[in-house]
């Protein structure tokens, strides 16, 4: 009998097993078994192909209606090209060469039907693009090992898959360990699963990965993603207790302190939000607990001044504080702008020597001796970092507070690293996203922190245009993009221009399918762009690139450059797109913008209309009109509140890819639960997991749930927290 923790090896065929874990991550029973179908198909539907995503793999259900025989261009020989429709009238193409394709020939004969796995790539004119797999493997219903049985009525699971690892072959080894499947200690108590109606572990998993009609599939669906959520909380719940029972070094405000004199010099008003953040920061590091609060807001609403006058409120308490930036260019912006800010009070003084610091991987020796000496001296009060703060030689002299920016690009145990830095206590945390969060979000990927929404803007900010420029459609509105820069830069402006690529083709070598035929859409880069645009439109304009490939030393001079006015046009990679401020910016063109997530696409036009200049971001794409993609952008351009594109994002993103975890079916945190949609199951799972641990803290009388948050918490799988 299998048990939920024996490793696959020992439950399947050693080809079968490997593959699993190297395809998927998969490595236990549990692991499989917890691989839930993405959907269902039943003998004679054929699904929809309007929501592929380029070199992602997928299985498609669908009609096989032509088969066309083409020569091979510049060398002898014949490929296959196979047309195959789904229920809406939408075509894919599969492509077969060499012996495949006469053995596909033979069996992929028009009015078949089956289900067709590889990897999509988008292939001919960049005007009318057309789907295509390569080389995908297929199973024919009319050639079903259980046709009979599986295809007649039951629904027929489809697994997340991957290259060379089938839905069906998945499917079998699910069929193998659930006939080998030993008793189960279920992780919900009796008790619960009767009050809300859930049936238990093993009736579930036989029900999701064996059902005998589509009602087996919801009520296995409802148990099991109530699991998701209900171990989730109680995982975070946990966090949370563990947290506020540590002891820290309270930082209580002082009267008469730099803090003090910081405000006094302000040049504006804090808004009534920043006010009030303010006050529910400064009581939390006052506090003999650490402080665990997630501050979000728009961008542009001001989260680096309460951040700072945080930072400030610890220094002023005779502590440290450290920040700890993203990206090389987000750190240095943030040394800049902290230094900027406070001016001569930076400067010795109430310090007592260097106030602020910045520490990066890439210092030069001698920098690097000089800012790791003012850490750990005490000498700096506040600490700009990257992911260098982390290491284990950096040390404080006393931390007292750590912000976190942009925390979605950081792991809890990276968060955990810099806290572990501070004698005598925990240091306070601040974390900080400028990418709004729904509430079902906050409470599932941030349930362990307090959360502060900043959602007034600060005055000075200036409204942003956004519209779509459908360049395959209608490509003299590209040519009125660079006109309008062109008019920008007249009136003494600046702006941007970003790329999906640097331009050294990193990313591009895919799977060419059918190319000898048709021409790869290659996404444009930075390197060709910049080149295109001296040449072109743009040859008497003062242009630079940026991108992550460059020199530090190098990538901070093109930014302190374009600060200074000294470019006109910056052409760059979204290592822009969080923290960069240059007020004097007015024009943000996003090229290949369908590349781009709805939340990143909103942190990039934030960079423009910062210093009361109008705002203006073209989204350049060769999409048409009626496609996902399209209607992504679209969306973008109709509104500027981020929390409604959170919710517009979030619906778009696929089953278990909502906190960004699963690429290609990869093993994820959340597989059935939806956020938007589920958020009564998951405010249900908290109440239920906050009751259960108010009497058993420990989980003693509970060794299911015990369990199933220990698997959940080994070799890395708290992944729901890294990001989001």
């Amino acid at each position: 009998m299998s048990r939920f923790d024996e490793p696959l090896t020992k439950a399947l065929d050693p080809k079968t097993a490997k593959l699993l874990k190297s395809v998927l991550g998969l490595e236990t029973v549990g692991d499989l078994l917890r691989h839930y179908p993405r959907r269902y198909a039943e003998r004679g539907e054929l699904t929809s192909l309007d929501a592929l995503e380029v070199d992602e793999h997928v299985t498609v259900v669908g009609e096989v209606t032509r088969l066309m025989r083409k020569p091979m261009r510049n060398r002898g020989g014949t490929w296959l090209e196979v047309e195959v429709v789904d229920g809406n009238g939408n075509k894919i193409y599969l492509s077969f060469f060499g012996k495949g394709s006469h053995v596909a020939e033979s069996r992929l004969k028009p009015g078949r039907r089956g289900m067709f796995a590889g990897k999509v790539g988008l292939f001919g004119a960049r005007s009318r693009p057309r789907w295509q797999l390569a080389h995908p493997e297929f199973e024919l219903f009319e050639e079903s090992e259980a046709s009979a049985e599986e295809f007649a009525a039951a629904p027929v699971p489809i697994y997340p898959a991957g290259k060379d690892l089938t839905p069906w072959a998945i499917r079998r080894a699910v069929g193998v360990v659930l006939d080998t499947l030993g008793p189960l200690d279920d992780p919900l108590p009796a008790e619960l699963r009767a009050r809300h109606g859930l049936q238990d572990l093993g009736d579930a998993l036989v029900a999701i990965h064996r059902p005998k009609d589509f009602s087996d599939v919801g009520r296995a669906r409802k148990r099991l993603k109530f699991d998701e959520a209900f171990v989730l909380q109680a995982v975070l719940l946990q966090r949370r207790q563990a947290a506020t029972a540590l002891p820290a070094k309270p930082r209580p405000r002082r009267p008469d302190g730099i803090l003090a004199a910081f405000d006094e010099r302000l040049p504006f008003s804090l808004t009534e939000g920043q006010t009030k953040v303010g006050e529910e920061i400064a009581a939390d590091l006052a506090s003999e607990h650490p402080m665990h609060r997630l501050l979000q807001g728009e961008v542009g609403a001001g989260k680096t001044v309460v951040a700072l006058r945080a930072m400030l409120q610890v220094v002023d308490a005779g502590g440290q504080a450290a920040l700890l930036a993203p990206t090389e260019v987000l750190a240095q912006q943030h040394h800049r702008s902290i230094t900027t800010m406070l001016g001569d009070l930076a400067q010795g003084g109430m310090f007592g020597g260097t106030a602020v610091t910045l520490l990066t991987g890439s210092m030069g020796a001698a920098a690097r001796r000089s800012a790791l000496l003012d850490a750990a001296s005490g000498t700096a009060g506040i600490v700009v970092g990257t992911h260098a703060l982390l290491q284990e030689h950096v040390q404080f002299a006393d931390l007292g507070l750590v912000v976190v920016d942009e925390q979605h690009r950081f792991g809890v145990e990276q968060r955990d690293a810099l806290r572990e830095k501070a004698d005598g206590g925990r240091p306070h945390v601040l974390v900080m996203t400028a990418t709004p969060i729904p509430r079902t979000v906050a409470m599932t990927v941030f349930g362990d922190l307090e959360v502060s929404t900043l959602s007034q803007l600060p005055s000075g900010r200036a409204p942003i245009t956004t519209h779509v420029v459908p360049a395959a459609e209608k490509p003299h509105y590209l040519e009125r993009t660079w006109q309008r820069v062109r008019e920008e830069v007249a009136l003494g402006r600046q702006a941007y221009i970003v790329c999906p690529r640097i331009g050294d083709l990193e990313g591009d070598e895919g799977d060419m399918g059918a190319a000898a035929d048709d021409e790869r859409l290659l996404l444009l880069a930075v390197l060709d762009v910049a080149e295109m645009l001296t040449q072109g439109p743009f040859s008497d304009l003062r242009v630079g690139t940026l991108h992550g490939k460059l020199p530090p030393e190098e990538k901070e001079a093109i930014m302190r450059a374009f600060t200074r006015g000294e470019l006109d046009v910056l052409v760059a990679t979204t290592v822009i797109e969080v923290g960069v401020d240059v007020p004097n910016s007015s024009v943000m063109i996003i090229m290949d913008a369908d590349r781009f997530g709805v939340s990143q696409l909103h942190q990039l036009r934030g960079r423009v209309g910062r210093g009361g200049l109008p705002g203006l971001c073209l989204l350049v794409t060769d999409f048409p009109e009626g496609t996902p993609a399209r209607a992504r952008l679209d969306a973008v351009a109709a509104t500027l509140d981020g929390f409604e594109l959170s919710r517009v994002d979030l619906e778009q993103r696929r089953e278990g890819d909502v906190l960004g975890a699963a690429q290609s079916g990869k093993r994820s945190s959340l597989k059935l639960l939806q956020l938007l949609r589920d958020e009564e199951v998951i405010a249900t799972a908290r109440e239920e997991a906050a009751a259960l641990l108010a009497g058993d803290p420990e989980l003693k009388r509970h060794e299911g749930l015990r369990a199933e948050i220990g698997r959940l918490l080994a070799d890395e799988r708290a992944e729901y927290l890294e990001k989001t």
